[in-house]
């Protein structure tokens, strides 16, 4: 996978992203102080780290904004601080892991991360901190959370969709699936709950779960609303979203969920799914279709990719791509550039070949700057999330993509699955071999 591709990163990646929740982040509540002058409580050791009752109350003023926000039914205090404590200590865990692993985030990627936002809130970066500060957030309280979600977004991108591996065959078994071509384009707009069960669960453990899933669908059938009973008792990523799915194709799903999909009405909630994972419950919120053009303008683009770090400062990659695009102008070979300076390795052993590309392929910088070259015309430095770009356009052409298209979307989906599952996997078992010890109960 190309860097400057889009991810097909989890969802978790996806988990709360401090770059997705602009919404929640411009509301954001002031964090409340330790006034009283009391020693902060310790709630729960997370192997050799703790999380703090202050914490815990920064997360919850936060959380409750966010679901305000989103118009979701906000559950009880008591319920939602334990749906908190048990997401943070998995964040926490994240997190070591990262550091154990030799990730690090630098001050430009954060600093990268804040434009990012303030341009999505159509806001410079200076009016952006001004409104973070204005609304009580503290801005290097923000940073440093922003500075711990991107560190969580490239451990799952290693961990998780990088190593997801979608075979010809595999999508070629899909394509020859009649059903699987028919629902191409098919969406479907679903939300989740999931009453998880460890990985090596007693026999009293799942029966304790499946009566669990049994009283939240008799809440459910009851008229309970399903975003509030996501947010209070879910066990999924996406818990304090409401269990939101969003749009998912077909392919993007494990066949439990589309069978019991099959069946349903937008509105409808599914009877009880058993996974290795756990117990699932499923609504279906909309399905609709969605054709697509046939014919697209491809590109056939290369680039030099250069990160920055603590040793190669962004100005120092910026000089040494320019040093680059002069030489390419003076006649040295861009490929042999690319193979010896290019940090991509997914592109450099090619010269820094990308292929052709499909609108929406790249990251919007990186697309952005393509669009705005001739064939064979060099851009300037383009900085994105991955580091900065030299890039250059070899070709463009109108073409035919329709089997491209649906080998494309099939292993897209296929990938999304996979990395679905995976991710499920992982964080059971980064979570059962941990220590965690819970001092206070939050029962």
């Amino acid at each position: 996978m190309h860097l400057v591709a889009k991810s097909t990163a989890p969802r978790n990646a996806i988990l709360g992203l401090l770059l997705l929740l602009l919404p929640s982040i411009m509301a954001a509540a002031p964090a409340p102080s330790n006034v009283s002058g009391k020693i902060d409580r310790i709630l729960v050791i997370v192997n050799d780290d703790v999380i703090t009752e202050t914490e815990l109350a920064n997360r919850l003023l936060e959380t409750k904004k966010q679901l305000t926000l989103e118009k979701i039914k906000t559950p009880p205090d008591d319920i939602l601080r334990k749906q908190l404590l048990d997401r943070m200590v998995l964040e926490r865990l994240q997190l070591q892991l990262a550091v154990q692993t030799g990730i690090r985030v630098g001050e430009s990627d954060v600093d990268q991360a804040i434009e990012t936002i303030a341009r999505r809130n159509n806001l410079s970066e200076e009016n952006f901190l001004k409104a973070l500060a204005k609304s009580g957030m503290d801005v290097d309280a923000f940073r440093a959370q922003t500075r711990d979600q991107l560190t969580i977004q490239h451990l799952l991108e290693r961990e998780i969709s990088n190593r997801v591996n979608v075979t010809d065959s595999e999508v070629s078994h899909f394509l020859e699936n009649p059903q699987s071509r028919a629902d191409m384009d098919v969406n479907y707009n679903l939300s989740h709950i999931l009453i998880g069960i460890p990985e090596s669960a007693s026999p009293e453990a799942i029966q304790a779960a499946k009566k669990r899933a049994d009283d939240i669908l008799r809440q459910l059938k009851a008229g309970a609303d399903f975003e509030q009973i996501a947010v209070s008792y879910s066990q999924g990523a996406d818990a304090l979203k409401g269990g939101s799915l969003g749009w998912k194709k077909p392919g993007e799903l494990p066949e439990l969920f589309l069978s019991a999909l099959s069946s349903l009405s937008p509105g409808g909630i599914s009877e009880i799914l058993r996974s290795p994972n756990g117990f699932h419950i499923l609504k279906l919120n909309d399905k609709r279709g969605a054709a697509q053009a046939e014919a697209v303008t491809q590109t056939h683009v290369r680039h030099i990719l250069l990160r920055t770090s603590e040793i190669q400062s962004l100005e120092d990659a910026r000089q040494k791509l320019l040093n680059l695009r002069e030489r390419v102008e003076n006649g040295d070979d861009f490929a042999a550039l690319a193979r010896a300076h290019s940090e991509d390795t997914g592109s450099a052993a090619n010269g820094g070949d990308l292929g052709w590309v499909n609108p929406g392929m790249m990251v919007p910088e990186f697309e952005k700057a393509m669009n705005l070259l001739m064939p064979n015309q060099l851009s300037q430095p383009v900085r994105t999330s991955f580091g900065l770009h030299l890039i250059q356009v070899l070709d463009r052409r109108t073409h035919d993509i329709t089997q491209e298209r649906m080998e494309a979307a099939a292993r897209q989906q296929i990938h999304a699955r996979k990395a679905d599952e995976r991710y499920e996997q992982w964080a059971r078992q980064l979570r059962d071999e941990a220590f965690v010890e819970y001092l206070v109960s939050e029962e």
